[in-house]
């Protein structure tokens, strides 16, 4: 063993220490600690994630009409005053058929130039009016009538008749549980495959819900003016209407923790 001037030992510690040393010092470091090991999610239960979707029908009992007065005349004075007293003749009777003024709607009006495309410099011939009118909350038992009364007085275009169920929210409701439990069911299935149970739902997001969906609407085409025959068949006969049923679906995404 070597010995210094004063013929002291080096210890072998003390030179390992000093070693020690030395290194942090020239790698400006602290002496290394030891790795520390991360587990993440030890002992947590696993999850899974599917989608539920179930339908149900409703009858509905409630329509909406939209349907439009159309004139035409050689002036454009000519042509309003004749529209507006067919509009007039149409809100009357359709208060006489006991529909609420809060449920009549003008929802469209516009006045046009005819031209004459044919010649050259495309004079003007005439002028032409639509005004639409939106009906709603229509029993349906009344819906029959309240067109073809309409007609009669003075509507010659049907745009279109919507249903739509005053039980919608319910119907909603019930295929909305229907789409938990088939989520559910499909979870369990793919659990069990695997060995696994299915505990509670953790997160649920619910997809698609649209009030306008509780409208089933039917596009007619437009209806030409009625000849006097016709308007006195209309009188005496209702329109046949058939709602049929009014599709109700709901969609989720659950999911759910594993045991």
């Amino acid at each position: 063993m070597r010995q210094d001037k004063k013929n002291t030992p080096i210890r072998p510690v003390a030179a390992a220490a000093l070693s020690c040393m030395l290194a942090a010092a020239l790698s400006g470091c602290s002496a290394a600690k030891p790795d520390i090991i991360k587990v993440q999610n030890a002992g947590l239960a696993e999850e899974i994630t599917v989608t539920g979707k179930e339908e149900t029908k409703v009858i509905p009992d409630m329509a909406q009409i939209r349907y439009g007065i159309y004139t035409r005349s050689e002036t454009a004075a000519g042509c309003q005053e004749e529209n507006g007293k067919q509009l007039g003749q149409t809100i009357e009777t359709l208060k006489d058929l006991g529909v609420e003024e809060a449920s009549i709607q003008t929802s469209a009006y516009g006045l046009n130039p005819i031209y004459d495309w044919d010649s050259g410099d495309r004079a003007v011939t005439g002028y032409e009016m639509t005004t639409e009118i939106t009906v709603s909350d229509i029993p349906i038992d009344q819906t029959g009538k309240i067109l073809s009364q309409s007609v009669v007085s003075g509507v010659n275009q049907v745009e279109s008749v919507s249903y739509f169920s005053s039980k919608y929210d319910d119907s909603y409701q019930e295929a909305l549980k229907g789409a938990i439990a088939m989520a559910r069911s499909k979870a369990e299935a793919m659990a069990a495959a695997e060995g696994r149970t299915v505990a509670s739902a953790v997160n649920i997001q619910e997809y698609g819900y649209n009030p306008e969906l509780r409208y089933s609407a039917y596009n007619a085409p437009a209806a030409g003016a009625k000849s006097a025959v016709e308007e006195t068949a209309a009188a005496s006969a209702d329109m046949a209407v058939m709602p049929g049923e009014v599709s109700v679906e709901a969609q989720v995404t659950v999911t759910f923790e594993l045991e």
